[in-house]
């Protein structure tokens, strides 16, 4: 998948039958289950993230695939509308100092059975969606175990007050974006809690295009933080949690947005201590690393893998598809990221350990004469990978030249894996035909 930038079976078997029908096979086997699939995201992320402090960003995306009232494909309602599809929640690795992405770390891939007619008020957390923001940062301290330090991060959707109790460990924080305006212990809303603050500090920051509608900007924003307590909510299904739990509310607002443009407010939540504006602002670029896992969601979509124009007919087999997808999402964002060379992550992210020995002989054929024809990175990098990678895509390699895009990585890692498949089938003995002497 990311070789050919996409998920249609036809176009990664190269127009061969039977390896189309080996594809087929493949996500047909009772044997091969989503939870199996979503497990293995993590094998080259918890080595990676040894010894650093890890960004553990999560959140969903909704994938709508084509359907009518006669083809459903045992896909269930999605959205606000009439839409048919499956859920991707995922949760990436990222570096909080360098913003490398690290690969992924859990998830969850469901499709909906039907409506729920108990109201949200009145169901446990067991019984809800939202369940899978405890249970995703659940599985990130298993995985992420060998990490320094761990900053699960989350948007709105994860703002319930199990989220804020059950998760917190020593080495383990949280922060996340309000949705709900709740009480805190003094009685007070939080929005009010917060106005007691002083403006510590103004700063300008660049916002990324979220839509057509809303393009990229700089923004000059002020910030103001400062302890709060949530109070507990009430209901019988919160009454083991406890009464209350401590935060730091961290509030950024635009005081002056371009005219007809809507002015950025962030009220974010976190358990990292906060003492100076320093510290304030830093968790607001931590919560800015979120933009990675969107570009993952935009990777797998009409960015890059198109998942969503895949014809496969059952949901059963759509829903292992989107937990490969989503990993190949993963790598294709670390070798765009890895491309200028600017983040030093090992090429173990994303390769194997036989790939690189592969990369490592590849590396001394691409090798020129002069400093400009060499690979300028550190070997076994994932920079170094990439620029090897691109080579292979048709890319002169000189620092002149346009920086090779997705194409070129595309065209580069199907040459790398035909090359690759040929150097580990090198040393196993092929028997000879019996040949009938006359």
């Amino acid at each position: 998948m990311v070789a050919h930038a996409s998920v249609c079976l036809r176009q990664l078997s190269n127009g061969e039958r039977s390896q189309e029908v080996r594809f087929n096979r493949l996500l047909g086997n009772d044997r091969v289950t989503v939870e199996r699939l979503i497990e293995g995201w993590s094998e080259q992320t918890a080595p990676a993230s040894a010894g650093r402090h890890v960004l553990a960003i999560q959140d969903t995306s909704e994938i709508n695939f084509a359907t009518t009232a006669e083809r459903r494909r045992g896909l269930g309602e999605i959205g606000k509308g009439s839409g048919r599809g499956l859920l991707v929640h995922a949760m990436v690795a990222v570096d909080a100092d360098s913003g490398s992405c690290l690969g992924l770390v859990a998830g969850r891939i469901w499709t909906r059975p039907g409506r729920v007619t108990v109201p949200h008020a009145e169901r446990a957390l067991s019984d809800k969606e939202s369940e899978r923001w405890v249970s995703t940062g659940e599985q990130a301290r298993t995985v992420l175990a060998a990490a320094a330090r761990v900053t699960i991060v989350g948007d709105r959707e994860s703002d319930f007050y199990a989220f804020w109790v059950t998760l917190p460990r020593p080495n383990l924080d949280l922060i996340g974006r309000v949705m709900h305006d709740r009480c805190v212990a003094d009685g007070r809303l939080l929005s009010a809690a917060g106005k007691r603050f002083a403006w510590a500090g103004t700063r300008r920051v660049e916002l990324p295009a979220r839509a057509p509608n809303r393009p990229a900007r700089s923004a000059e924003v002020i910030v103001r933080f400062g302890p709060v307590a949530l109070r507990r909510p009430k209901g019988p299904h919160h009454r083991h949690l406890p009464e209350s739990v401590a935060l730091t509310l961290v509030e950024v607002v635009e005081p002056s947005p371009p005219e007809n443009t809507a002015p950025l407010h962030w009220r974010l939540l976190t358990t990292h201590t906060v003492d100076d504006a320093a510290a304030a602002w830093r968790i607001v670029d931590w919560y800015r690393q979120r933009w990675t896992i969107e570009q993952l969601f935009r990777l797998m979509k009409k960015q890059g893998l198109r998942l969503e124009d895949s014809q496969i007919e059952t949901a059963e087999r759509l829903l292992k598809l989107a937990a490969i997808a989503t990993k190949a999402a993963a790598v294709t964002l670390q070798l765009r990221q890895a491309r200028d060379g600017t983040r030093v992550e090992p090429a173990s992210t994303a390769f194997t350990a036989d790939e690189a020995v592969v990369l490592d002989a590849l590396d001394a054929e691409y090798h020129g004469k002069t400093a400009l024809q060499k690979n300028p990175h550190p070997p076994r990098s994932l920079a170094w990978a990439a620029w090897i990678i691109a080579r292979l895509g048709g890319w002169d390699g000189y620092p002149s030249s346009k920086p090779p895009g997705p194409i070129t990585f595309s065209h580069g890692l199907e040459r790398f894996r035909t090359i690759a498949e040929g150097w580990l089938l090198r040393d196993k003995h092929v028997p000879p035909r019996n040949v009938c002497m006359p």
